[in-house]
């Protein structure tokens, strides 16, 4: 198996920005989408969890409907594929004992022996102090998710853009979120950037490492 070099990530981290405008005439493969519902897939979580749905938005009326409640962004209609990432909503005992059951059935374990890994997920999220953050807590895997995303789809070579920008509200209601007890938190348009997208040349703007990598000896 070919093993990416560390000069070939950097390569494509510094080639890869948040895409204003789209080539709507360029769509990525299947086995490219495929990899990436994958990476999604395989994005890591606190305590393995994954508290999160992720909806391909195919339908393009739909799409057409959350580009208005995207205050208009072209990427939501242009883009080869348009994703909203959401959270379930007060994540509890239910998703816990889901993924128990999950894990014993993947694993091949009977369950009573996760019994002292479900006390402590239920003590800290449920019965403990950050229940009553619980939706934040969700959302902050879920941009773990995000990251793997974009990292792989910049290894792929594939263009994206991480979007905040829209009414969570409307997409909420749009989707039918509510009904399925998710709510929606960030979006990610991915495809190919247009030649007319001026900020493909644009230098990438960051502190320098010795500014944000600071080493305590």
């Amino acid at each position: 198996m070919a093993t990416l070099t560390g000069s070939d990530l950097l390569t494509q981290l510094s080639w890869r920005y948040a895409v204003k405008t789209f080539d709507p005439a360029k769509t990525l493969s299947q086995s490219q989408w495929d990899t990436l519902e994958q990476a999604l897939v395989l994005s890591p979580s606190s305590y393995g969890l994954q508290p999160w749905v992720f909806f391909n938005i195919v339908n393009k009326d739909v799409r057409k409907r959350l580009q208005a409640a995207a205050w208009g962004q072209t990427k939501v209609v242009d883009a080869s594929h348009f994703l909203v990432l959401a959270i379930v909503k007060d994540f509890g005992q239910a998703g816990v004992d889901a993924f128990i059951k999950r894990t014993a059935e993947v694993r091949k374990t009977p369950e009573g022996a996760l019994d002292g890994y479900t006390k402590a997920i239920l003590g800290d999220l449920v019965n403990g102090p950050r229940h009553a953050i619980i939706n934040e807590w969700s959302a902050r895997q879920l941009y773990i998710a995000l990251g793997t995303l974009l990292t792989s789809a910049a290894v792929l070579g594939i263009d994206a853009c991480p979007m905040e920008g829209f009414d969570i509200a409307q997409f909420d209601q749009i989707l039918g979120l509510d009904a399925k007890g998710l709510t929606a938190r960030v979006c990610c348009a991915l495809g190919y950037r247009s030649a007319g997208d001026k900020h493909a040349t644009e230098a990438k703007v960051r502190y320098p490492r010795s500014q944000v990598v600071q080493v305590v000896a």
